[in-house]
C-alpha cells in the first residue's frame, strides 16, 4: 500500500512539472502573440509550436509509462468546503479559483462533460448505429471522391498562380541593348563622326579640279563689271548655290559665267 502511495506522489510529481513547464510554454507563446507581434517572425512561430509538441508528447509518455498507475481509478474527494476566501487555493491555482465552495466543485472536480454535451454525443451515437454497412461505405466513397476533387482543384489553382507569376516576371527586354540606346541617344555614345559622301557643304579633298573652278568663282566677286551689273548678281547666287548643294560638281552654267567674266572691259 505505501509502495503505490510513493509511486502515485511520485508520477504526480512529474505530471506537475511536465504540466507546469507546458503551461510556461504557452504563456511565452501567447505572450508574444500579443506583444511582440510585429517583430514576430514564421521561424520563431514554428519553434514554439516544435516545443509545445515535444512538451506534449513528453507529457504523453509520462502518463503511458508502465509504472505509472491508472489515475482513471483514483477517486478525488473533496474534505472541505468553504464560502470564504481561501489563500492556499489561489496559490496554488493563481488566482483562479478564490474559494472552494458547492458552486465551484461540480465544475471542477467532473468527470463527465456537461449534460447539452453528453446528449449531443449520445444522438450522434444514435444515428451513427441506424446506417447500415453499405451504406456507410457509400458515404465514404462519397467525401472521399469529393475530397480529392477538391484537393485536384487547389493543385490546379496553385500550378496557374505560379505560372501565371513567371510568366509576369519573365524579362521581355535586354537590359544592355537598353542601355546602350539611351546612352546613344542621350549621349551620342557608341555613334561615328564620319559623315555620308554629298551630305555636307564642305568640298573633299579627293577633287582638286573643282576647288580650283570654285576659287576662281570666288574671285570673280571682286572683278567689277561695268558692262553688266543687272546680271552679276544672278551669276554669283548661281555660284553659290552650286557651292552649297552639290559639292565637287560644277554646273554647266559656271563656264559661261567664267567666259563672260574674263571679258573685262579695259583688257588690251
Amino acid at each position: 500500500m505505501q509502495r503505490e502511495e510513493k509511486q502515485l506522489e511520485l508520477t504526480l510529481e512529474a505530471l506537475i512539472s511536465q504540466v507546469a513547464d507546458l503551461k510556461n510554454s504557452l504563456v511565452s507563446f501567447i505572450y508574444k502573440l500579443e506583444n511582440e507581434y510585429d517583430r514576430l517572425t514564421w521561424p520563431s512561430v514554428l519553434d514554439s509550436f516544435a516545443l509545445l509538441s515535444g512538451q506534449l508528447n513528453t507529457l504523453n509518455k509520462v502518463l503511458k509509462h508502465e509504472k505509472t498507475p491508472l489515475l482513471r481509478n483514483q477517486v478525488i474527494i473533496p474534505l472541505v468546503l468553504s464560502p470564504d476566501r481561501d489563500e492556499e487555493i489561489m496559490r496554488q491555482t493563481e488566482g483562479r479559483v478564490p474559494v472552494f465552495s458547492h458552486e465551484v466543485v461540480p465544475d471542477h472536480l467532473r468527470t463527465k462533460p456537461d449534460p447539452e454535451v453528453e446528449e449531443q454525443e449520445k444522438q450522434l451515437i444514435t444515428d451513427a448505429a441506424r446506417i447500415s454497412p453499405d451504406v456507410a461505405q457509400k458515404q465514404i466513397q462519397s467525401l472521399n471522391k469529393m475530397c480529392s476533387n477538391l484537393l485536384e482543384k487547389i493543385s490546379k489553382e496553385e500550378r496557374e498562380s505560379e505560372s501565371g507569376g513567371l510568366r509576369q516576371n519573365k524579362q521581355t527586354f535586354n537590359p544592355a541593348d537598353t542601355n546602350a540606346l539611351v546612352a546613344a541617344v542621350a549621349f551620342g555614345k557608341g555613334l561615328s563622326n564620319r559623315r555620308p559622301p554629298g551630305s555636307g557643304g564642305s568640298v573633299q579633298s579627293g577633287q582638286p579640279g573643282a576647288g580650283g573652278i570654285i576659287a576662281g568663282a570666288s574671285g570673280m566677286q571682286q572683278v567689277p563689271m561695268s558692262g553688266a551689273p543687272a546680271q552679276q548678281q544672278p551669276m554669283l547666287a548661281g555660284v553659290q548655290m552650286a557651292q552649297a548643294g552639290q559639292p565637287g560638281k560644277m554646273p554647266s552654267g559656271i563656264k559661261t559665267n567664267i567666259k563672260s567674266a574674263s571679258m573685262h572691259p579695259y583688257q588690251r
